[in-house]
């Protein structure tokens, strides 16, 4: 969740949190995730910076959950987790600009009822998921509205 650009390496001040697997659970990993990556957005509009880190496998997943007209065929089964869905969808090298310029067509295109704002509402998402996880008290957590700590930063 805490790569490099190069996705291959983390840095050291995470090992302290892994010494005791026990006292995981006392952090909102989650949360620290989303920090990281707007982190990583910020530093990005650096024009120096041609790279960009973070957990973009959880962005991919989010867009294709939101923006159906980006999404990529073939991906209609529904499991746990939900950013499990596009595991195994790997670009192409081939075309990387006109790529780019095929999705920003579609994003200057789009209109109200082209964005999924509640993608996990349908019953096939429901079915995958912990009931548990749906009870009102549960609910009331991953709505809320609240700061995003990630160590070194709060968003």
């Amino acid at each position: 969740m805490f790569a490099d650009k190069n996705a291959n390496r983390i840095h050291l001040r995470w090992l302290p949190y892994l010494a005791s697997l026990d006292e995981l659970g006392r952090y909102s990993w989650g949360s620290a995730a989303l920090a990281w990556l707007y982190r990583c957005f910020c530093r990005r509009t650096n024009r120096n910076v041609v790279n960009l880190a973070g957990p973009l496998q959880l962005l991919q997943s989010w867009i294709f959950w939101r923006f159906p007209t980006l999404r990529p065929s073939r991906f209609h089964g529904f499991g746990f987790p939900l950013a499990s869905r596009w595991a195994t969808y790997l670009l192409k090298n081939d075309a990387v600009g006109q790529r780019v310029v095929s999705a920003r067509l579609l994003l200057d295109r789009l209109r109200v009822h082209d964005f999924v704002w509640e993608p996990y509402s349908s019953a096939e998402v429901a079915a995958v998921i912990h009931p548990e996880i749906l009870v009102d008290k549960h609910c009331r957590l991953w709505t809320a509205i609240t700061s995003l700590i990630y160590f070194a930063a709060i968003e």
